[in-house]
């Protein structure tokens, strides 16, 4: 079940480059902001994608999750499918993340945590994105 909104953020892809020819596997690199619940966050992450049909990417990532000030952690697996916006020249993604965390802080709450995600981001590179949690 679908359950409450954990997190909202905007990212900058800050990187990007060719890990296969063969198969149009590109990975991405991100910085990104946000808040888990009233927890400000900055989030360091990579995510690759591979075309699986015309308008549509499938994609997996992981990503290192520390609070503002640095002194808690997590890290996330994601994995979502993307489908191209003709009109805005951008993605949205649809997907989920698996949080993890030995952490006994502010972030402790994401152990084990399955989120659905989605984002949305612009032929920029710029994007926003918000989780709920999956109970």
């Amino acid at each position: 079940m679908l359950g409450d909104l954990i997190y909202e953020g905007k990212f900058k892809i800050t990187n990007s480059r060719v890990l296969s020819a063969e198969e149009n596997k590109i990975e991405y690199n991100f910085t990104e902001e946000g808040r888990f619940q009233d927890i400000d966050v900055k989030i360091l992450g990579t995510f690759c994608t591979i075309p699986a049909g015309k308008g549509v990417v499938h994609g997996e990532g992981q990503h290192i999750i520390t609070t503002k000030y640095g002194n808690d952690t997590a890290s996330v697996r994601e994995y979502g499918i993307g489908r191209v916006n003709t009109k805005s020249a951008g993605t949205s993604f649809r997907g989920s993340f698996y949080y993890r965390t030995s952490s006994n802080d502010k972030l402790a709450f994401l152990n084990n945590l399955v989120g659905i995600f989605e984002a949305e981001v612009d032929e920029s590179g710029n994007g926003v994105s918000k989780v709920w949690e999956w109970k």
